[in-house]
C-alpha cells in the first residue's frame, strides 16, 4: 500500500452585544379589551341609541378572542371575521361601528406570522366575505357600484399588505441577526485558530531549540556511562543522576509540547490507561451511533504507555474515526484495532472510502497534526489508500523506564 510515513525524527473580545428589544405585542393585545368597552359606552345616547346587549357580548368576545392571536393566528382571524358579520348587520351607530374591524387586525396578524400562503388566502377570503356581507346588508341596491370594490380593497387589501410588510421586516431582522451571529462565530473561530497556530508555532520552536538538544544530552550521558563503566562508583553515581535528571527534563518538555498542542490537555493527559481505553470505546460508540458498523479490538492493558503516549493514542483514534464519519462509505464496516506488542502499542483504523477515486488529502490539517503528535511521542504513523480503503496505522513504543518495570 502506498503509505505516507511520519517518523519521529524531528475569550470573546470584540464581540458586539445587542440588548434585545422589549416585545410590546403582548401588551398591544390587551388594548382592544380596554378600548372596546369605551367605544361602546361612547355610542350610547339616551333616548336616541342604545348599544344592544348582544352587540356588547359579540364585541367583548371579539376582544377576548383577539388576545389569543399570538398562539393561533388563523383560527382567531376566522373567529373575528365570523363575529364581525352580525355586528356589520346590526347597523351600529357611532364609534361602535369600529369594533367589527378587529377582523382586519386578525388578517394582518395571519399575514405577518404565516410562512405559507394557504393560511393567508383562507383568512383573506373569509374576511372578504364578512366585509361584502356587511356592505350588502347596508344598501343592496348600491352594492354593485365601484365604491363597493374600492371599500373592499381598502378594508381587506390594506391589512393584508401591512401584515405582509411586517412579515418581510421580521424575516429581514432574523436574517440580520443570523448574519451577526455568524460573523461573531467566525470572529471567535478566527481568534481560536490564531491562538492555536501560535501555540503550535511555540511548540515547534521548543521542540527544535530544546527537545533535540536535551535528547542529545541524554544520549551522550548514556554513552559516557558505558565508557566509564569501570570508573569510580561515585563518578557512575553522578552520571546516573545526571542521566535521570536529563531524562526527566526531556519528559517534562515533551509534556509541555503536548499541552501547547492541545487546547484542553487536562481532560485526558492525567488519566490512567484504563480511562484512555474507556475514551476510545466511547469514540467507537459515537461512530456506531451514526449508523456505521465498527468492528473493534481494543486492548485494555496499556499501562506501560507514558502520559504522552496515552494521550497521543487517544487523539489518533479519535481523529481517525472523525475522518471515517466524514469520508468513509457508511454502508461498509470499519475496523479499529488497538493492541499491545512486545515493545509498544499498534493502533489502526481501516475503512472503505465513500469516493474511491478521491482519498483523504494527506496534507490536511488533521493528518498533519496527528503526525506531529505521534512524532513528539516518539512513534511512527503510516496512512494511505489501497483498493478503495483508507488505513491509518500508528505505532507507539513504551518508554525505557516503563519497559524496564
Amino acid at each position: 500500500m502506498g503509505n505516507i510515513e511520519f517518523g519521529s525524527s524531528s475569550p470573546t473580545e470584540g464581540v458586539i452585544e445587542m440588548s434585545p428589544r422589549r416585545n410590546l405585542l403582548p401588551f398591544v393585545r390587551w388594548v382592544p379589551l380596554a378600548l372596546v368597552p369605551l367605544l361602546l359606552l361612547a355610542s350610547n345616547f339616551p333616548d336616541q341609541y342604545q348599544v344592544p346587549l348582544w352587540y356588547w357580548s359579540a364585541a367583548l368576545a371579539a376582544a377576548v378572542v383577539f388576545l389569543m392571536g399570538g398562539r393561533w393566528p388563523l383560527p382567531v382571524s376566522l373567529a373575528l371575521s365570523a363575529l364581525a358579520v352580525p355586528m356589520f348587520l346590526a347597523h351600529a351607530w357611532g364609534l361602535s361601528e369600529l369594533v367589527p374591524y378587529l377582523g382586519a387586525a386578525g388578517l394582518a396578524e395571519v399575514a405577518m406570522r404565516s410562512r405559507r400562503s394557504a393560511p393567508v388566502i383562507v383568512a383573506s377570503g373569509w374576511w372578504t366575505v364578512a366585509v361584502l356581507w356587511g356592505i350588502a346588508a347596508g344598501e343592496s341596491s348600491t352594492f354593485w357600484r365601484p365604491a363597493t370594490a374600492v371599500e373592499t380593497l381598502a378594508v381587506v387589501g390594506l391589512p393584508l399588505l401591512f401584515g405582509l410588510y411586517l412579515r418581510a421586516q421580521r424575516r429581514l431582522a432574523a436574517t440580520y441577526r443570523a448574519r451577526a451571529a455568524d460573523a461573531d462565530m467566525r470572529r471567535l473561530e478566527d481568534s481560536a485558530r490564531a491562538r492555536l497556530a501560535e501555540r503550535a508555532a511555540l511548540a515547534r520552536e521548543l521542540h527544535d531549540l530544546v527537545a533535540h538538544h536535551m535528547a542529545s544530552i541524554v544520549l551522550r550521558i548514556g554513552v559516557a556511562q558505558h565508557v566509564v563503566a569501570e570508573a569510580d562508583p561515585r563518578v557512575r553515581s553522578v552520571l546516573d543522576d545526571v542521566h535521570a535528571t536529563a531524562s526527566g527534563a526531556l519528559d517534562d518538555i515533551r509534556r509541555l509540547l503536548v499541552a501547547l498542542r492541545d487546547p484542553s490537555p487536562g481532560e485526558v493527559a492525567s488519566v490512567e490507561a484504563d480511562a484512555v481505553s474507556t475514551e476510545i470505546a466511547a469514540a467507537i460508540e459515537r461512530t456506531r451511533a451514526t449508523g456505521i458498523t465498527v468492528d473493534a479490538e481494543v486492548d485494555t492493558d496499556l499501562g506501560e504507555l507514558d502520559t504522552i503516549g496515552r494521550l497521543t493514542l487517544l487523539r489518533v483514534v479519535q481523529e481517525s474515526l472523525t475522518n471515517v464519519m466524514k469520508h468513509a462509505d457508511p454502508d461498509q464496516p470499519v475496523t479499529v484495532s488497538v493492541v499491545r506488542e512486545h515493545d509498544g502499542v499498534i493502533a489502526s483504523v481501516v475503512s472503505r472510502l465513500d469516493d474511491p477515486s478521491g482519498a483523504v488529502d494527506p496534507a490536511g490539517h488533521g493528518l498533519t497534526g496527528m503526525a506531529e503528535r505521534v512524532a513528539l511521542a516518539g512513534g511512527t504513523l503510516a496512512v494511505g489508500a489501497e483498493d478503495g480503503s483508507w488505513s491509518v496505522r500508528a505505532g507507539l513504543t513504551f518508554s525505557d523506564s516503563e519497559r524496564g518495570r
